[in-house]
């Protein structure tokens, strides 16, 4: 049965009105919002870009200074991860997207970027690649679980007293050792503790270092004080 055109609307349908329209924002309002420490933040993510660059070109070409520059820039990246929360504090000055930006520069340049360097270095295994994809995948859950829970572990002033697991630049710790393996030309076949053959693929026992640092990233029942 259709209503005749003199019987009102439904209230449904008398109400309904179009959904508002979104504006298009001005040009470059991503970079507009950025802040200083958003940009302290980008220069962590790009060293730790060039780090894994560099770990490619070494583990084609085979020059040292390729191992020794991807090490260094992963160094560049943990100056930068320290002073953008500092930088953050001192302006007063934060972005929405700013710790969403810091974690996704970390699993980068702490969590990526060491991974390539030991596969660059000799670790290329397939089960060096297993522990190595392990670690990367550590790194992901504890930034992420990290976001969750900050709020639930901050005190009144907002700070966070402790983390649970180890943070991921503590990753910073294996890269030192490769660089000093590199520098040592220990790399490759001749990588300390040589390597296993295990079934159908090959394990460098020193690989077991990134099993043992992603573990500790995961354990909710370490807690690392917070500076």
């Amino acid at each position: 049965m259709t209503s005749s055109p003199d019987e009102p609307l439904p209230p449904s349908a008398a109400d309904a009105s179009p959904a508002p329209v979104r504006p298009r924002p001005p040009h470059f309002s991503l970079v507009r919002s950025l802040t200083p420490a958003d940009f302290v933040t980008l220069l962590n993510a790009v060293s730790g870009i060039s780090s894994i660059f560099c770990s490619f070109e070494y583990g084609l070409r085979g020059e040292r200074g390729y191992g020794l520059m991807a090490a260094a820039l992963v160094l560049v990246a943990a100056l930068a991860d320290f002073f953008d929360g500092r930088i953050a504090r001192r302006s007063r000055r934060y972005s929405a997207l700013g710790g969403d930006l810091d974690s996704l520069a970390d699993l980068i340049s702490f969590g990526v970027a060491p991974a390539c360097l030991a596969f660059g270095l000799g670790m290329n295994g397939g089960w060096d690649w297993v522990v190595l994809v392990y670690f990367v995948c550590c790194g992901l859950s504890r930034l992420a679980r990290y976001n969750v829970t900050a709020g639930d572990l901050a005190d009144e002033s907002g700070k966070v007293a402790y983390f649970e697991g180890t943070p991921i630049p503590t990753s910073l710790v294996l890269v030192l050792v490769l660089a000093v393996l590199s520098y040592s030309g220990q790399v490759g076949a001749e990588l300390p503790l040589g390597e296993l053959q295990l079934g159908p693929a090959r394990l460098h026992p020193l690989v077991l270092l990134y099993f043992l640092s992603g573990s500790a990233m995961i354990s909710a029942r370490l807690r690392v004080p917070k500076p």
